[in-house]
């Protein structure tokens, strides 16, 4: 069954919210641990073997496999990625994307472009690149999950 572009909105929707869900979670003393690997299991294809994944806020351990480093990135706490503070657990009030462009090949679907996280009323913004499969079940599940800060040289 192709993937439609509408599955992929449907998808980035979720993880939006699944990541401020698990910092409102972690706020209220709620369990955003096991909410957490839930949203890992749900959203990415972790399940089938390695995504790649290489998170915003690392640059020791930048490039993540499995669900436990990515879990790690989402909520810290593990002594194996000491540079983790838990990206979720920042309580961030909204993620919106922003699709530059959205190509579909089969069963596989590349989005790019930058998604804002709002916090405060300041707006923080992510460059991304993500690649969607459609699962056994019918699912689509990411892949590949590239987010860096944009760009900004520095003044000599």
């Amino acid at each position: 069954m192709k993937i439609s572009e509408e599955e992929v909105l449907q998808v980035q929707h979720k993880w939006s919210n699944g990541v401020v869900e698990i910092g409102k979670k972690f706020d209220s003393n709620l369990d955003y641990i096991s909410y957490a690997e839930e949203f890992l299991d749900k959203l990415y294809n972790f399940k089938n073997g390695d995504v790649l994944f290489k998170p915003t806020f690392a640059s020791q351990s930048q490039f993540r496999l499995n669900k436990i480093s990515a879990l790690s990135y989402f909520i810290g706490d593990n002594q194996e990625f000491n540079e983790d503070k838990g990206f979720a657990l920042s309580c961030w009030e909204s993620i919106r994307f922003e699709n530059i462009s959205i190509i579909i090949e089969g069963n596989i679907a590349l989005a790019m472009g930058n998604y804002f996280m709002i916090k405060n009323g300041l707006e923080k913004k992510v460059e991304y690149s993500f690649v969607y499969k459609r699962d056994e079940n019918g699912d689509l599940s990411i892949i590949l999950h590239d987010s860096h800060l944009p760009y900004a040289p520095k003044v000599v």
